[in-house]
C-alpha cells in the first residue's frame, strides 16, 4: 500500500495502523485448533462442533491483534522509539501523523471493548472461565508493549498468547477438554509465530540497544539470534510428531514444506545481516507462518 499520501485519520490511515499483514499470526493458531476440534468432534457426533463458536474465536483473535497493534503504535510513539530517521521497520501511524494521538487512544479503548463484546458469547460455549481468559488477553496485550518487550521477555507472551492460549482455548470451547496432543500442537504453533518477533528484533537490535530496549536479540547477539530463528522452525516440526502419533500423518509430513521455506529465509536473513532489507525476511516469515498453518490444518482434516 502506498504510504506517501495518507490523509490524517482517513480509512487508509487506520488500515495502515491496523497492520493487516499481521492478521495471519492471529488466524493460524485458531485455524489449527479448529481443524483439530473438527476432526475430533466426529467421535462425539455431528452436532458437537459449533461453527458460531468457531467464528467468534476467529473474530476475537483478529480484534485482539488489531488492538495489540494500536497499543504498540501508541506506546512506542510515547516512548520515542519510532524515530523516523533511524527506524528500519514499516512506518507507524502515530509517528507519521497519519492518526491523531487522541484518536489512537479512543481506538484502543474501542477495539478493546469490541474484543470483549465478541468474546462474551464464548462464555455460553466454554463457561465462566472464558472471562479469565479474556482478561488475561487484554492485560498482556498492554504489558507486552509497555514492559515485557523492554525486559527481553517479549517471546514468552508470544508463545503463550499466539500458541498455548488460542489453540488450547479454541479447542476447549468446542469439546470442553484439552488433550496433551493439542497442548504440544499449541507449543509448536507458538514457536512458529515467534519467528516474526525474532526477525523484527534482529533487524532492530542496534536501535533497541541504544534505546535501552533489551530484547532477546540484544541479549543473545547476532549469531545466537540467527540460530534461535532456525531452531524454532526445526523444533516446531519435530513437535509435530504428536500429529503422527495421533493418526494425522499428513499433518506431520506437510509442514516440512514450511521448514524448507523457513531455512531459505534463515539463509537470507544471515546474508542480509542488517538494515531495512531485513523487512523482506519479515514478509517471508509471515508467509511461512501461513504456509505452516495451512499445511497442518489441511493435513489434520485429510
Amino acid at each position: 500500500m502506498d504510504e506517501t499520501n495518507v490523509r490524517q485519520d482517513s480509512m487508509k490511515a487506520w488500515l495502515l495502523a491496523a497492520r493487516p499483514k499481521t492478521l495471519a499470526g492471529a488466524a493460524v493458531p485458531v485455524m489449527i485448533s479448529l481443524a483439530l476440534a473438527y476432526t475430533d468432534a466426529c467421535f462425539y457426533g455431528d452436532d458437537v462442533f459449533s461453527w458460531t463458536a468457531a467464528v467468534l474465536c476467529l473474530l476475537f483473535a483478529f480484534t485482539m491483534q488489531i488492538d495489540a497493534n494500536f497499543i504498540n503504535d501508541f506506546f512506542d510513539y510515547a516512548r520515542g522509539n519510532d524515530d523516523t530517521e533511524t527506524r528500519l521497520g514499516p512506518l507507524r501511524a502515530c509517528t507519521q501523523g497519519w492518526v491523531k494521538i487522541d484518536s489512537m487512544k479512543h481506538a484502543i479503548a474501542l477495539t478493546t471493548c469490541i474484543a470483549c463484546a465478541i468474546g462474551a458469547p464464548l462464555i455460553y460455549y466454554g463457561g465462566l472461565e472464558m472471562v479469565l481468559v479474556g482478561i488475561a488477553c487484554v492485560v498482556f496485550c498492554f504489558l507486552y508493549t509497555t514492559h515485557l518487550s523492554y525486559l527481553g521477555l517479549g517471546d514468552l507472551p508470544v508463545l503463550i498468547f499466539f500458541g498455548i492460549v488460542p489453540v488450547c482455548i479454541t479447542y476447549y470451547v468446542q469439546l470442553h477438554t484439552v488433550t496433551w496432543q493439542v497442548f504440544v500442537a499449541s507449543l509448536a504453533c507458538g514457536l512458529v509465530i515467534d519467528g516474526l518477533l525474532i526477525v523484527n528484533n534482529y533487524r532492530d537490535r542496534d536501535n533497541d540497544r541504544q534505546a535501552g530496549k533489551n530484547t532477546l536479540a540484544v541479549k543473545l547477539g547476532e549469531r545466537l539470534t540467527e540460530q534461535l530463528y532456525l531452531g524454532i522452525g526445526l523444533a516446531a516440526c519435530l513437535l509435530g510428531g504428536t500429529f503422527w502419533q495421533n493418526g494425522h500423518i499428513l499433518a506431520f509430513v506437510l509442514p516440512f514444506l514450511y521448514l524448507l521455506l523457513h531455512v531459505f529465509t534463515y539463509l537470507k536473513m544471515r546474508r542480509i545481516h542488517q538494515g531495512r532489507q531485513l523487512n523482506e525476511c519479515l514478509g517471508e516469515t509471515a508467509r511461512n507462518i501461513f504456509v505452516y498453518g495451512l499445511c497442518v490444518s489441511v493435513g489434520i482434516i485429510l
